[in-house]
């Protein structure tokens, strides 16, 4: 991984960026990260948070937070405003979401019991999509070797699973993170992401992260990615010297001068 100052900032039109633990530090959104969005948003930058969290969090982001865009639950959507609006697309229509939903219960059920300690993520109840197992956010944390546990029972389940810097998330579904991005890209901005691929910047940090870390010539990871280097498939290009929130607003600045 390189270092951050050496990602050539004068292409990039677009950067996305992982919430938990890249955008926020210990499970808060500082002034400075969220001071970076706007900078990159005044530098004439499209701003879109990619990331694990709910659509209840993904309704208030696109409501309210300096961003075009928000892809969430592991690229189970995008939400946009416009127009006073806030508009949905997802990669289910309905009734399939609800056919899905529906089988998680007895799946969490299982997994809280065959992994001590774990939790249902505080968050669930704002899920429409998938399911969340908490292993160090709310809980005492658990060590990573209980995080690949809970993804192998997602995954044996018939889930896909995904781990990152706090939950463990499944789904039914073939989709990630990438796939819905690409799905934005080119509805949204008219951008089809193997040719954009240079002008378009990726911040993350965890094993979910790995396929957009793969894709994106200008991935780039914050520097507690390194507490996960040995279970990325694919690390990042480039890495900030700060951890977190401190880290993405060093890759803004970086972006934006």
């Amino acid at each position: 991984m390189k270092p951050v100052a050496e990602l050539d900032p004068g292409p990039v039109k677009a950067v996305l960026v992982d919430l938990d633990e890249t955008l926020t530090t210990q499970g808060r959104l500082t002034a400075e990260a969220y001071a970076a969005l706007e900078r990159l948003m005044r530098a004439g930058k499209i701003v879109v948070p990619v990331t694990g969290r709910p659509a209840g969090w993904c309704d208030h982001i696109a409501r309210m937070w300096p961003v075009d865009a928000v892809v969430g639950e592991n690229g189970a959507f995008y939400f946009w405003h416009a127009e006073g609006r806030l508009r949905r697309r997802y990669w289910d229509e309905e009734p399939a979401r609800s056919d899905k939903r529906s089988k998680l219960e007895a799946i969490a059920r299982r997994i809280l019991a065959e992994v001590p300690g774990c939790a249902l993520a505080a968050d669930q109840r704002y899920r429409e999509t998938d399911l969340a197992i908490d292993y160090c956010e709310d809980v005492p944390e658990l060590p990573l070797e209980a995080a690949d546990r809970i993804a192998a029972l997602m995954r044996r389940a018939g889930l896909s699973a995904r781990v990152s810097s706090i939950h463990v998330n499944g789904w039914f579904g073939d989709y990630d993170k990438l796939a819905m991005t690409r799905l934005l890209f080119a509805e949204r901005f008219g951008m089809e992401l193997a040719a954009a691929n240079r002008s378009i910047v990726f911040a993350g940090d965890s094993p979910n992260d790995a396929p957009m870390f793969a894709f994106f010539d200008n991935s780039v990871g914050v520097a507690n990615v390194r507490r996960f280097e040995a279970r990325l498939p694919a690390k990042p290009k480039y890495v900030t010297r700060a951890a977190s929130g401190a880290g993405f607003a060093e890759l803004a600045a970086h972006l934006s001068t």
